[in-house]
């Protein structure tokens, strides 16, 4: 599994630098449109989807900064994102390296973002949810660009198993 978890952390990275790379090309006024997602606008999307990282990093190591509300749009400025997001991958693939089999059983205690309810469980299905949080917002901002009439991107797990992620296989 840590091998798993590892090649997941890959492919986010992946998968995040091909999101960036056609939000890259979006202006400033269809960055930041309310096109009917969630969180609207491809801007709070992936503020999103860094907000969450930063709060589940903090829970497992606890290090970091958490913010206090999943909305929190820690970045007006794209290229500040994309940076905080290329840090924010390279933290969690590094993370997941000091890692043993061992770790991922061992229980995390946390609280919900409201601090209202408390939760423990094994590390393995938390970065299985991390992972899988991260694929479905991504689906969401892949939405909004095509919305945008941008073209589709390819973002499937097999595509990069077949492309820079061949090592995994």
């Amino acid at each position: 599994m840590l091998r798993h978890f590892r090649m997941f952390a890959d492919y986010n990275r992946w998968a995040n630098e091909r999101v960036y790379a056609a939000c890259a090309e979006l202006s400033e006024d269809e960055f930041r449109a309310d096109k009917g997602a969630f969180f609207s606008s491809a801007q709070r999307t992936l503020n999103h989807i860094l907000v969450a990282d930063r709060i589940w990093m903090k829970r497992l190591t606890g290090t970091g900064e958490a913010p206090e509300a999943l909305d929190t749009v820690l970045f007006e400025d794209f290229d500040a994102l994309e940076a905080a997001r290329q840090v924010e991958d390279a933290r969690i693939a590094a993370w997941l390296d000091g890692l043993t089999q061992d770790d991922l059983a061992k229980p995390l205690t946390y609280s919900n973002v409201a601090g209202t309810a408390h939760f423990t469980q094994p590390v393995a299905p938390v970065l299985t949810h991390i992972f899988n949080h991260q694929t479905h917002h991504r689906g969401q901002a892949h939405v909004i660009l095509t919305a945008l009439g941008k073209p589709s991107l390819v973002l499937d797990l097999l595509a990069f198993l077949r492309t820079d992620g061949r090592h995994w296989q």
